[in-house]
């Protein structure tokens, strides 16, 4: 397949999930939104690997998925929210993967939102109580 280029290609940090990313991580990402059905996550947990080969899981893939590199995972076109399904069943939570993707450690990553409230309750009455950003 042959893909344009984007503008947001080039944006330091940032992985944007399109249809490119999709398809060259399609293999991992229907392994993941297996992990919906809890015997697909008993198997995962039995043997990773060969629950990797079933989905055609290879590559760096498969050896992010073995490190349990989200952040790596990401980067190779993991769909977050899929993501999510390997991520929280094993104890890492959301603020743990944010602190992953940003390099940061989990206590860091929640002092950082934490300062970002600051402020909020105000911001809010000023919009009408939605807050987009």
């Amino acid at each position: 397949m042959v893909w344009k280029k984007h503008d947001y290609d080039d944006i330091p940090g940032t992985y944007v999930f399109d249809g490119k990313t999709a398809y060259q991580a399609y293999a991992v990402n229907k392994m993941l939104f297996s992990f919906n059905d809890e015997s697909c996550r008993d198997e995962f947990e039995a043997d990773p690997a060969a629950y990797c080969d079933k989905f055609g899981v290879a590559g760096a893939m498969k050896e992010a998925v073995l490190k349990k590199d989200f952040l790596g995972m990401l980067r190779l076109g993991c769909n977050i929210y899929f993501m999510a399904k390997m991520a929280i069943p094993r104890g890492v939570s959301v603020q743990d993967a944010g602190a992953a993707f940003q390099g940061i450690s989990t206590k860091e990553f929640q002092a950082k939102l934490l300062k970002k409230r600051d402020g909020l309750e105000e911001k809010l009455a000023q919009v009408g109580g939605y807050w987009n950003g």
